[in-house]
């Protein structure tokens, strides 16, 4: 949730927006999966889904049963990374419940796209997690690596944020079952190609994670999806750019609430 920066939220309900941030499960003060088991991921990788303990699909099915029980029959949806490919699979599953779709830094489910680099993946380690000074050192490396390099990182920032998510919740496996649900939920391509949802597909240029191949794709399976690329944008939310993601996105989801 906290990864959602709250003055990018203020930008965002500046606009006339409510947004609404949460723990994904295994994330934060949501439920955790600690006593599933531990992701085999050269068998995953095989085929062998057999320690993957939930999918895409399930936390499809969470999202929609926040808004349940918020009393919202239909949002519109903004989702970044993981939460983008969450938010793909809800307008392929519950498409009478999305009024428009936010897809940021975010792929297909095809590996032939959005591939990350694995050699700036391999230089990080795992992250720690059984030191909170430590962990927060490893998060701002992280961010360094994967971030965006025309806009320099703000460490203070992002050490608060770092000790914040220590604080709430350090599970070391968590991040583990999340990827092995990214990988056992596959390619979307075919199910976004029939999509009727007014999408805005936004991605950096310069995107370590998940390349911006996996953007382009993304944009061009939904029909009719609008693609916004940033130079010098990687894999983050860089505070230059806030008031601009947020103009983009407040005027995609007005445009769309025009043609409801």
């Amino acid at each position: 949730m906290i990864n959602w920066p709250e003055g990018f939220c203020l930008e965002l309900s500046s606009r006339g927006l409510h947004p609404i941030r949460f723990d994904n499960r295994d994330a934060g003060l949501s439920t955790h999966f600690s006593d599933a088991p531990v992701p085999d991921f050269p068998a995953i990788q095989s085929g062998d889904f057999s320690t993957v303990t939930y999918t895409l699909s399930d936390m499809a099915a969470d999202t929609v049963g926040l808004m349940d029980a918020l009393g919202y029959d239909s949002v519109h949806l903004v989702g970044a990374s993981m939460g983008g490919m969450i938010a793909q699979t809800i307008a392929i599953e519950y498409p009478h419940r999305v009024r428009s779709l936010t897809s940021m830094m975010s792929t297909t489910g095809n590996p032939s796209v959005g591939q990350a680099d694995f050699s700036v993946l391999a230089g990080l380690g795992s992250p720690p997690y059984d030191d909170r000074q430590a962990y927060i050192d490893w998060q701002i490396r992280s961010r360094k690596a994967l971030g965006s390099p025309k806009y320099p990182l703000d460490e203070k920032d992002t050490a608060e944020n770092a000790g914040a998510a220590w604080d709430r919740d350090h599970d070391p496996l968590s991040m583990m079952r999340q990827a092995a649900a990214v990988i056992k939920s596959g390619d979307r391509t075919k199910q976004l190609q029939s999509l009727q949802i007014p999408t805005l597909v936004i991605h950096g240029e310069n995107d370590r994670m998940i390349d911006v191949s996996g953007g382009q794709a993304t944009a061009a399976a939904i029909p009719d999806a609008e693609l916004v690329t940033f130079e010098g944008m990687g894999h983050g939310l860089p505070k230059p750019l806030w008031p601009e993601l947020a103009a983009r996105i407040a005027n995609h989801i007005h445009r769309a609430e025009s043609l409801q």
